[in-house]
């Protein structure tokens, strides 16, 4: 029997993390990018994934991922986790400095991934008789929000760059897949966002109960990679019970009404 192999870019916390723990679990072979060397040596030491570091807004640290990969063999999955917001300025006072960066490290890292990673893809596709590119989205990227403007405009890029893809690749056994979350809480992300200000964290999550967690993610991008081969989970949408919309948050205990 094969043991699939998937690559999973932002494998240093968060969503990326957590999945790569889980696909080791459920046996595949994972080769874990981020470009934080120590997290991904302690992630390693851990899961046994196999660490790569590099920067996947820097074309020469792509070009170095995609001769390893080839070296390798064939790919079945590529799980595009890398990403991140930066700061909540409006639209008329933000850092264009900042929107573009948020630009390289959601949309063109995925693009440059999937650009290096697509001959192993192919390979991997042959190989079981399908391949998997599955983006980590957002409900950012399908609904605006104030003080988001950034990381909206990001994220709806990166979403219509995978339904395009989805399009462009279409006859042939790959699928094209996104995991869309709402309210997920993870260790980094808010904390990035928010410029390192714990309170504001603690207000964002103050009261919610239960928001999701980044193994609830992993879970579903598992799901996803492990599914029938005819079966394209082309947008998967999760939110928390707590979060009805992107700005409609209950804090305060759920119960059933009278």
């Amino acid at each position: 029997m094969t043991t699939l192999t998937a690559v999973v870019t932002g494998a240093s916390s968060g969503i990326g993390a957590a999945t790569v723990r889980l696909l080791r679990q459920h046996g595949w072979r994972v080769i874990a990018v981020a470009r934080r060397a120590e997290r991904l040596q302690a992630l390693a030491a851990e899961t046994g994934c196999e660490p790569f570091v590099a920067d996947l807004t820097d074309q020469a640290a792509v070009d170095a991922l995609r001769t390893h990969i080839e070296a390798g063999g064939p790919v079945h999955a590529l799980v595009a986790a890398a990403g991140g917001a930066i700061g909540t300025d409006p639209v008329a006072t933000a850092d264009a400095r900042d929107w573009m960066r948020m630009f390289d490290i959601n949309v063109l890292s995925a693009q440059r991934s999937i650009a290096a990673l697509m001959p192993a893809l192919r390979a991997g596709a042959r190989e079981r008789g399908v391949a998997d590119i599955l983006a980590i989205t957002s409900t950012a990227g399908q609904i605006s929000y104030e003080s988001g403007g950034g990381y909206n405009a990001a994220k709806f890029a990166l979403r219509g760059m995978m339904n395009a893809l989805r399009l462009e690749l279409a006859g042939e056994p790959i699928r094209v897949m996104q995991v869309a979350p709402g309210m997920v809480k993870t260790d980094e992300f808010a904390l990035n966002r928010f410029g390192g200000d714990t309170a504001k964290v603690d207000a964002l999550y103050e009261g919610v109960e239960h928001p999701l967690l980044a193994e609830d993610i992993a879970a579903l991008v598992v799901h996803a990679l492990e599914a029938p081969a005819h079966v394209n989970l082309d947008e998967l949408t999760v939110r928390p019970v707590a979060q009805a919309a992107q700005h409609k948050l209950v804090r305060e205990p759920l119960r059933v009404r009278d």
